[in-house]
């Protein structure tokens, strides 16, 4: 039987890969609060681990910080990575060039675009693109695990560094095992109450 997190995200018309040990199902979940500069949602994967299900979760942010959204590195405002399925889209790679994480280099992904520089959260379709933005899933920056501040502009990070570092095993041994050189991310919203 799938875990709740899989059946949600199957309820949805989300692929779930079910294939073999290691094939990643790696997911965020946004909370129902706005607040910018907390980690206050998660990030996980489901996987099987020789023929059992297993589900990890860590706290983690998926949304950009307030230093970021109050002076965006782009023109048209900071990005904020729309809930959806990204197929295919991540890769292992080099983060700003400093360590290896999973990055954005796979395929496009959609975002919302929040141009004035509050600390609100503006998630407006008439704001949104597509394409590649480099929204990368990273740890955090060293010493900054109680607010998000510059940790995020749109990416998805991990408040903790062992966390990462888990995934990150979890993302080699999918390779080793399906020779599979990309991951499927998959944001959803808080489906639940409290």
């Amino acid at each position: 039987m799938l875990p709740p997190v899989l059946q949600h995200m199957r309820s949805l018309g989300y692929a779930v890969f079910e294939k073999g040990d290691y094939n990643l199902n790696l997911f965020g979940v946004r909370a129902l609060s706005r607040d910018s500069n907390r980690f206050d949602d998660y990030l996980g994967c489901a996987y099987k681990e020789k023929a059992t299900w297993r589900v990890e979760w860590w706290e983690a942010t998926t949304d950009p910080g307030q230093r970021i959204l109050a002076k965006p590195i782009n023109k048209k405002g900071t990005a904020i990575l729309c809930p959806g399925q990204y197929r295919g889209a991540y890769r292992l790679g080099s983060h700003s060039g400093k360590y290896k994480a999973l990055c954005q280099r796979g395929g496009p992904v959609q975002i919302w675009r929040d141009p004035d520089k509050d600390n609100v959260l503006d998630m407006d379709d008439s704001n949104k693109e597509e394409g590649y933005f480099g929204i990368n899933i990273h740890k955090r920056i060293v010493g900054e695990h109680d607010k998000v501040n510059g940790a995020s502009a749109g990416c998805q990070v991990f408040r903790y560094e062992t966390a990462f570092e888990r995934m990150m095993y979890l993302a080699h041994r999918q390779v080793q095992e399906h020779k599979s050189k990309t991951f499927t991310y998959t944001l959803l919203e808080q489906w639940w109450e409290g």
